[in-house]
């Protein structure tokens, strides 16, 4: 359709002035273009454009990306040749990890039944709890939005790291697809996951068979033989004592994987070591409940934990146990801290065990404490000493072998400067508060900026991360074990 001619009113004195202003510019615009030695000037510029173009087309800058490099490396099984700080050292403000040619893991594709096969009798894994919301997610768990981004917070179960260590070495730089290459072997069995669904197993044969055909397996593979599995290891997310069935003593379940000659002849990375029989074995973290997929994550994590006020001196966070002195010792913390003004309780007994059992409210307890009192669990370790790190509370310790003979890949050879520690035998134990209060605001001051410092390399990062720019539980367990392994070997 054709529109109506519109009749045009007569102008108004302000559009006047307007049509005489354009009028101007337009002469002016006009005067520009007749100029011939603007006309000029325009043709340079113009040609000398397009000359740079066209050479940064032909002629493009390089630029490395770090994402598509560690991508390529796998592509190419040459994941040990790539140096992780040539993009990101510009950028993150931590030290990242690089993988030399003494660091170079190869992981067995062992037959299902030794891992992921487990995972389909999820229900059955834990004689216990169900263990299929905990296996998900490649073993990190349910998300936790309460506690923040969905993908970096998971409800993650205290005995899965063998699970998280496999997902993370299986897309990590270091690896490598060429067995001939290796310096590492790594064997991902899901040894944990598997003891603790045979623990009511009374036939000790069969609760025995599977790390038995674990060992039959290995022995007939070609690398074994280089070095009779000196350069193999094993990741396990239960104690070791899960592992070491005594012959004299009373059953707890255990099986005897890590009895077995073979096996001795491994190195083990468990998140509880042997403190007297361990001489192969390594501490490892228990996994917590953050899994950061980059720095900027993990930094802003820090500095928010920098920055939390903490009106309570201490906290507790814990419930009574079976024997006499893992009894003593826990009542007599809920005995102080229930008569302190200055202590956090979180009593995990039968009226407390939902909240214990709850990351938010843990974490809350801990980021509103200045020390958490760190007592011994079914055995010497236990996972809070991580959430505490993670939550920025000062640990408390009352043996050494809850942290200070168990992770020193980890840990900091001066422990005074990260931890506080009270023998549980010795009086100042029964004055808990006394003690803390001696410690100078100074003191206190560095002591939790240290504990900051220690976050990333205690944490687990996401398993589907290939860049995140820092060093975290991973990373420093592999560059330890391949370090170990070398001198052990040459």
């Amino acid at each position: 359709m054709f529109s109506r001619k519109q009749i045009s009113p007569p102008n108004t004195p302000l559009e006047e002035e307007k049509d005489k202003y354009y009028y101007s510019k337009y002469k002016e615009t006009q005067f520009y273009l007749n100029n011939p030695n603007l006309k000029f000037a325009a043709l340079v510029f113009i040609f000398l454009s397009s000359w740079l173009l066209l050479l940064l087309f032909w002629f493009p800058p390089k630029t490395t990306n770090n994402v598509a490099v560690l991508h390529l490396a796998h592509e190419t099984q040459n994941p040990e040749t790539i140096n992780l700080t040539a993009a990101a050292a510009t950028k993150s403000p931590f030290k990242v990890p690089t993988c030399d040619p003494s660091v170079a893991v190869y992981v067995y594709p062992l037959p299902p039944k030794f891992n992921t096969g487990l995972l389909s009798h999820c229900k059955t894994l834990n004689v216990y709890t169900d263990m299929c919301p905990h296996v998900s997610n490649r073993g990190l768990g349910q998300p936790l939005p309460k506690l923040g981004s969905p993908a970096a917070w998971f409800a993650t179960h205290q005995f899965i790291a063998e699970m998280i260590f496999h997902a993370r070495v299986e897309n990590h730089p270091c690896r490598t697809l060429d067995p001939a290459r290796a310096t590492l072997f790594y064997v991902p069995f899901y040894g944990g996951l598997h003891a603790s669904s045979m623990f009511k197993e009374a036939n000790l044969t069969a609760r025995d068979e599977l790390a038995v055909d674990l060992v039959d397996h290995l022995q007939a593979q070609p690398w074994w033989g280089r070095n009779s599995g000196r350069d193999h290891f094993i990741a396990l997310g239960r104690t070791a004592w899960d592992f070491m069935r005594a012959t004299d003593g009373p059953d707890f379940g255990a099986n005897s994987l890590l009895n077995l000659p073979a096996v001795k002849n491994m190195s083990v990375l468990t998140v509880e070591r042997h403190p007297w029989q361990g001489s192969n074995q390594h501490g490892i973290p228990y996994p917590s409940y953050f899994h950061p997929s980059t720095w900027q994550e993990m930094l802003t994590w820090q500095n928010k934990v920098r920055e939390m006020k903490r009106p309570n001196l201490f906290s507790f966070i814990g419930g009574p146990r079976k024997g006499l002195e893992k009894a003593a010792i826990r009542n007599e913390f809920v005995r102080q801290c229930g008569e302190s003004t200055r202590c956090l309780l979180m009593n995990c007994g039968l009226s407390g065990a939902s909240k214990c059992h709850e990351p938010s409210e843990v974490l809350k307890v801990m980021t509103e404490s200045t020390f958490c009192l760190q007592a011994p669990g079914d055995s010497f370790t236990r996972r809070s000493t991580f959430d505490s790190v993670l939550a920025g509370c000062i640990p408390v310790f009352f043996s050494p072998h809850t942290a200070y003979t168990q992770y020193k890949w980890f840990l900091p050879e001066e422990v005074k400067t990260y931890s506080v520690y009270i023998d549980e035998k010795s009086p100042a134990s029964r004055k808990i508060e006394d003690e803390l209060l001696k410690i100078s605001g100074e003191k206190v001051k560095a002591m939790h900026e240290k504990l900051v410092d220690l976050i990333p390399s205690l944490t687990y990062a996401h398993p589907n991360a290939t860049d995140v720019g820092f060093g975290d539980a991973v990373d420093v367990a592999l560059a330890s074990l391949a370090n170990h392994v070398s001198k052990m070997i040459n």
